[in-house]
């Protein structure tokens, strides 16, 4: 090997260069037989024709001038590692892609299932086109030969009878499973009796409802007064401000508010509805809280033992006057109304205390 007359330098750099040049062309005769090999399908690792091309062009690119031995190694192993991971990505990303679509598959495949409803029938033909399915997933052929088997079964046998899809053994009870239908008309069914209810409920509230009282300030005045069983203890002592403003003073200047309602020996709350203690059949001390007639039984014929049907006059009663006089009987009988206190009504009453009508 030969060199330019320009070169200027020791003997040791050229023994140097040559050597250096002589483990290149070593190593450029490897890389050609490496690349022989790889496309013949030979060594540990089978790279195409365009990988190898790639390697090529990659490899010239950066080796071009004189470089080191380990230079040229470095050079090499980075490329191919390179080229090596990009293979490697490649790969990864078309097994993803596979799942993907094996994934797709099988949901595609549990929707179609899922349409099918239960059926207690083992019909021939369903099984026959489950067989059919499978063959369609597996191979082509199996599928055309199950195709020519049916053909041949309806050229014999004619045509065969279609069942249908939705249909259930009537045999088998099912009125445990989810039904739609059936929960429909449950539903219907159900706000119909509950509108139903509702206007038989509105209807009773509205029916009048006579209440006798007695307007008691330390002496009675029985009156009466009719309302809505609907209405409240509140409506109802309204009424009675109306109907008694015109012969006491005391009401003129009165609210409502400031009167008390005593039935059977309870203070009656003003928001209770009549309708409430009628339907719940309350209980006072003395008597029933759901009948607002008068109705006496005689003092001889009282019995302890039975509970007391007797239905006394309410007080109503301004609230200033029971504040005075709540340490003296009758007041003293009276107690708050307690929808969790029961009373079996056998206590004697004081009946109605208004000192005659």
């Amino acid at each position: 090997m030969s060199y330019g007359g320009g070169y200027v330098g020791t003997t040791e750099d050229k023994r140097r260069i040559e050597r250096q040049l002589k483990e290149r062309d070593e190593q450029h005769k490897q890389y050609e037989e490496a690349k022989k090999k790889a496309q013949q399908g030979h060594g540990l690792r089978q790279f195409g024709t365009a990988s190898s091309e790639a390697i090529e062009h990659a490899f010239k690119n950066e080796t071009v001038g004189l470089v080191t031995r380990e230079q040229f190694v470095e050079k090499r192993l980075t490329i191919e590692e390179r080229l090596k991971e990009e293979e490697k990505k490649r790969r990864h990303e078309a097994e993803e892609e596979a799942l993907r679509e094996k994934d797709r598959q099988r949901a595609k495949k549990a929707k179609t299932e899922q349409k099918h409803k239960l059926s207690f029938d083992d019909f021939a033909e369903e099984e026959e086109e489950d067989e059919e399915q499978q063959e369609r997933e597996g191979q082509a052929q199996g599928m055309q030969q199950a195709s020519n088997d049916a053909d041949d079964a309806v050229a014999i046998n004619g045509p065969k009878l279609r069942y249908a899809k939705l249909g259930k053994d009537p045999t088998v009870r099912t009125d445990f499973l989810p039904d739609k239908d059936r929960q429909r008309e449950e539903d219907e069914m159900r706000e119909k009796l509950k509108a139903e209810y509702g206007l038989r409920q509105a209807a009773i509230k509205a029916e009048p409802l006579e209440i006798i009282y007695s307007y008691y300030n330390g002496t009675g005045h029985r009156r009466a007064v009719t309302v809505r069983k609907g209405d409240s203890v509140g409506q109802f002592l309204k009424a009675v401000v109306e109907q008694l403003t015109p012969q006491f003073r005391e009401i003129r200047t009165t609210s409502v508010t400031n009167l008390m309602y005593v039935k059977e020996d309870i203070i009656l709350p003003q928001t209770i509805t009549f309708y409430d203690l009628i339907v719940n059949k309350a209980q006072g001390k003395s008597g029933p809280l759901f009948q607002f007639d008068l109705h006496e039984h005689a003092v001889a014929s009282f019995d302890p033992r039975v509970k007391s049907q007797d239905s006394h006059a309410g007080k109503v009663v301004d609230r200033h006057w029971y504040n005075k006089n709540k340490h003296i009987y009758p007041a003293s009988r009276w107690a708050p109304f307690d929808e969790a206190k029961q009373y079996d009504g056998k206590e004697q009453s004081d009946r109605d205390g208004d000192g005659g009508d």
